[in-house]
């Protein structure tokens, strides 16, 4: 992916291109430790590399929008980003403004940062578990030896809250698990549903619907969620506030790391100009309610929250390469 990525930058700039700015996470999914950060960021390095990057430099993917949320300001703030990605929630706290930029940033620019390894694709993950799963069995029962027990194993479903997981259940195995199960089930159409999703390697096209939802609710009280591929066709109500219990341990986890992070950072919140929130799930209203009861509605600003990051790498390019040339 990388390699095709410089060759096409290349064509389009008519130039071969040998540097990148690369976005990460304050805290990769998964990481326990600093060393599994450093982990991370190495093999990023070596990929890079392998691709024919001879130099890399990597920026807090928070930095890079606050980068791109500075280019508009015509005085100095004291900021926090909340960058929500598909599978990281990260926040940083910056000095940012034409004053920083004219002496010169530096490391005490920035004040403090936290994350934690959800975000987007946890919330993907809740709506599949609580609201797909069942229409697909995952509630359902079998009979066996005169006894009711799940139709189907628990893991196979674990494997649908992650599209690119979904593949790895077109096994013989897995066909006939479900074969034997829609025999015995007491609900043979939901465990038939099941079994043309898997077939048919519908993954990547249920969370594209699953997105939708999250979106709809996003602005709505109410949605409906819409699923016709294949041989299937799923149309199920879902209201905001379901929504919103299935993911509370999740918001729960975003509230603490913001408040570990003012803690850590000694920054009281009435000292926050700003508050600027970037990335897909920071649509999701139970998201900016979060941020509202800390800092207040007049101080939360979005916008571009789909490329704020990506803006900000270049310019932060821009300034490494102004630097070192």
């Amino acid at each position: 992916m990388l390699g095709d990525l410089r060759k096409h930058a290349s064509t389009q700039f008519e130039r071969p291109i040998h540097y990148a700015m690369v976005g990460r996470p304050v805290r990769f999914v998964g990481s326990e430790t600093p060393e599994d950060d450093d982990f991370a960021v190495t093999r990023l390095r070596e990929a890079f590399a392998a691709a024919g990057f001879e130099r890399v430099d990597f920026e807090m993917e928070p930095v890079a929008a606050a980068c791109a949320y500075e280019a508009a300001l015509d005085h100095d703030e004291l900021i926090l980003i909340g960058d929500f990605g598909g599978g990281t929630s990260d926040f940083s706290l910056l000095q940012v403004g034409p004053g920083v930029r004219r002496r010169g940033r530096t490391p005490q620019d920035l004040l403090g940062n936290s994350g934690v390894g959800l975000a987007g694709d946890a919330f993907d993950a809740r709506i599949v578990r609580k609201l797909v799963s069942p229409a697909l069995g995952s509630n359902s029962e079998a009979r066996s030896l005169n006894k009711l027990l799940p139709a189907v194993p628990a893991w196979i479903y674990g494997n649908l809250e992650r599209w690119h997981y979904l593949s790895f259940l077109r096994t013989n195995s897995v066909r006939e698990i479900l074969k034997s199960a829609r025999i015995r089930a007491l609900e043979p159409e939901k465990i038939q549903a099941l079994i043309t999703l898997i077939e048919e390697d519908l993954g990547y096209q249920l969370h594209q619907a699953v997105q939708r939802v999250k979106f709809e609710l996003s602005h709505s009280h109410s949605a409906e969620f819409r699923f016709r591929e294949g041989g299937m066709d799923l149309r199920i109500p879902v209201t905001r506030r379901e929504f919103e219990y299935w993911i509370e341990n999740d918001l729960q986890a975003i509230e603490k790391s913001i408040d570990t992070l003012l803690k850590s950072s000694g920054i009281d919140p009435r000292a926050v100009n700003r508050v600027f929130l970037t990335g897909g799930s920071s649509f999701v209203p139970a998201v900016r309610r979060i941020f509202e009861l800390r800092f207040g509605k007049d101080r939360i600003r979005s916008g571009n929250e789909f490329t704020s990051v990506a803006h900000g790498l270049a310019l932060r390019a821009a300034e490494s390469l102004r630097q070192t040339s």
